[in-house]
């Protein structure tokens, strides 16, 4: 088989693989036990990952374990996955706001958790477990947005790194504390915070460990704006109408751009190509596009 055409297999292989939904980074043959790892998290209870989803098409995930800052504990580390899987079949889905309950976002991991599956096999499996889970999370066909209220330390941090924006309340901070932890990110925050804000920045506030407060984070273009209010409800009101402005439409159009937009990201340009051509062929002649051909639509 000639270069050409085996690179050609490959790339179609990759791009079929990109598009499939709940597709994982690792499995077995990168030496992932995740039915191990899952019964070990099992064992570390406490906090729920809670799910609503609005007819508009809005979902809100919230991180409900107020009593430690919201940070992941097992089981919320298991049933994060379970409601990523969730979304991903959401039909009618299109978009989605990330946030904590209490008016704090996530202090990463439950140390408990950490402390007790200190193995670097143990170790390596949780950060391909919630590897696998927060790069899901990323392709998932809806917008998402993170709303972070309080703290987003560490897993937290990270956690903002999966989603497509990120709004912050007054007050409110982003802080890869790793380092002081001797760590650095392992749920894909870095590799997401280089997408973000490019290698230097990414660099400064991981070696740092530097606290990234709104007017910052604007500015480094990790957040996308400040909300006015750093009240519970109001704040989750303001990212619900920020998020309107590009959820209008047709489901099943917004998952499609969702879908090309990832596709340039992950993709080599060669790859990403046959992509985009493939989307945009579910689409053509397709109701909402013949819907708005019979209504002559206007671009204004």
């Amino acid at each position: 088989m000639s270069i050409s055409i085996w690179k050609g297999l490959l790339q179609t292989t990759k791009s079929r693989l990109f598009v499939q939904r709940g597709v994982s980074l690792y499995n077995g043959t990168h030496g992932f036990e995740e039915e191990e790892i899952k019964k070990k998290l099992q064992q570390f209870g406490g906090g729920a990952i809670n799910l609503s989803k609005e007819d508009n098409g809005i979902g809100v995930l919230t991180l409900n374990n107020p009593k430690l800052m919201n940070a992941f504990t097992g089981t919320m580390m298991l049933e994060l996955q379970e409601r990523v899987t969730e979304l991903e079949n959401w039909k009618h889905g299109k978009g989605l706001i990330v946030q904590g309950a209490k008016n704090t976002f996530c202090s990463g991991s439950d140390l408990n958790a950490v402390r007790a599956m200190s193995s670097p096999q143990d170790g390596m499996n949780m950060c391909m477990f919630m590897q696998n889970t927060l790069t899901r999370l990323k392709r998932l066909p809806l917008i998402s947005v993170a709303l972070v209220q309080g703290k987003a330390l560490g897993g937290g941090a990270e956690l903002t790194t999966a989603c497509d924006f990120r709004l912050m309340t007054p007050g409110s901070e982003i802080r890869f504390v790793h380092k002081q932890m001797g760590l650095v990110p392992g749920w894909g925050g870095a590799a997401r915070l280089v997408q973000i804000v490019g290698s230097g920045p990414a660099l400064k506030l991981l070696s740092g460990a530097l606290k990234v407060d709104p007017e910052r984070a604007v500015q480094l273009g990790l957040a996308e704006e400040t909300l006015l209010s750093s009240e519970e409800t109001r704040s989750l009101e303001e990212a619900q109408v920020w998020l309107n402005q590009y959820t209008k439409g047709p489901a099943e159009v917004i998952h499609a751009v969702k879908k090309v937009i990832a596709a340039g990201r992950e993709l080599q340009f060669e790859a990403a190509l046959p992509a985009e051509k493939d989307i945009f062929g579910t689409l053509w002649g397709a109701p909402a596009n013949l819907q708005a051909l019979a209504q002559s639509t206007k671009h204004k």
